[in-house]
């Protein structure tokens, strides 16, 4: 791209006031840091922009900070029960699913994933911004749930919207299932996630009242995407040694599990480094393939 084309960094626009803003990013995000709020809504703006508002909400009661072990009295906010019962009804949080953090020992237990998923968006949203296509505060859905059959759900970490922006001035939309593995389990069953988006991509739910199923009306997943969404690993935490050979692990998911290998005919499936997709931008070649060549790809074009 020549210097006439380079896009012009986008930034969240402030229609809504920013104590609007904060209390719509924390329930849709779940809990950040001040700096990460202040990446997600106001990027190169003063840390005083955003603790300000925050200590006069919690001076209200809609919020309350968890300080961080560890980190110079960094503190992570989310809502307090009277932050998450005003957010419930906003617009832009309409269908999502309950707000999970009821106390202080709550969002104790959930900072560290929870935090790592945020770092996750804000790389891509980041990378967005330089390059001018579209990836904003609300086109990060966490926790995004979907059935499986007999009483049994997929959970995805995130769900993200991501508008590409093209040389002839149009946009592609991209959406993937994003799975952060901070290597706190197995390698082998954070591989198995794979097994449980191969039985979503081939589920078809039984009409009520109905023992058989029409083919016509096609898998469940078409409720809600119109191309299934590309399944993306994030992977940190862990020495790069360890981190490779967990990608291996997803490599050999992908190679000897039937319905796994059906999968990557059909939907783009990678792995990368948390620390690469910040230094480098996810639209670098920091990808691993799931499938085939291993050559590093950006996540486009995997």
């Amino acid at each position: 791209m020549s210097a006439a084309e380079t896009p012009t960094p986008h930034t969240p626009a402030p229609h809504e006031p920013l104590p609007h803003q904060l209390l719509s990013a924390l329930a849709q995000h779940r809990m950040a840091t001040t700096s990460q709020l202040r990446e997600i809504l106001r990027p190169g703006t003063a840390r005083q922009t955003l603790s300000t508002p925050l200590n006069k909400l919690r001076h209200k009661g809609l919020v309350d900070y968890t300080v961080l072990p560890r980190s110079n009295r960094t503190r992570a906010w989310y809502l307090t029960a009277d932050g998450a019962r005003l957010t419930r009804d906003l617009p832009e949080l309409r269908g999502r699913p309950p707000y999970p953090i009821t106390s202080a020992s709550a969002a104790s237990l959930k900072t560290p994933h929870t935090l790592t998923v945020v770092r996750t968006h804000l790389a891509f949203a980041t990378d967005a911004r330089r390059l001018g296509h579209e990836h904003g505060p609300w086109d990060w859905t966490p926790e995004v749930s979907h059935p499986l059959g007999e009483g049994e759900r997929l959970v995805a970490d995130a769900l993200m919207h991501y508008s590409l922006a093209r040389p002839d001035g149009g946009s592609t939309k991209l959406r993937a299932f994003i799975e952060v593995d901070r290597s706190t389990m197995s390698s082998e069953r954070m591989a198995a996630k794979l097994i449980e988006y191969a039985r979503f991509h081939r589920y078809q739910p039984s009409p009520a009242g109905r023992r058989t199923l029409t083919p016509a009306e096609g898998p469940a997943w078409m409720r809600w995407y119109p191309l299934f969404p590309r399944v993306l690993f994030i992977l940190t935490n862990a020495s790069r040694r360890t981190l490779a050979n967990r990608t291996t692990d997803l490599r050999s998911m992908a190679d000897i599990h039937p319905a796994v290998t059906d999968l990557a005919r059909h939907v783009p499936l990678g792995a990368a480094v948390l620390e690469d997709l910040e230094q480098h931008g996810p639209t670098a070649a920091v990808w691993t393939p799931l499938t085939g060549n291993p050559e590093p790809l950006p996540w486009t074009d995997l």
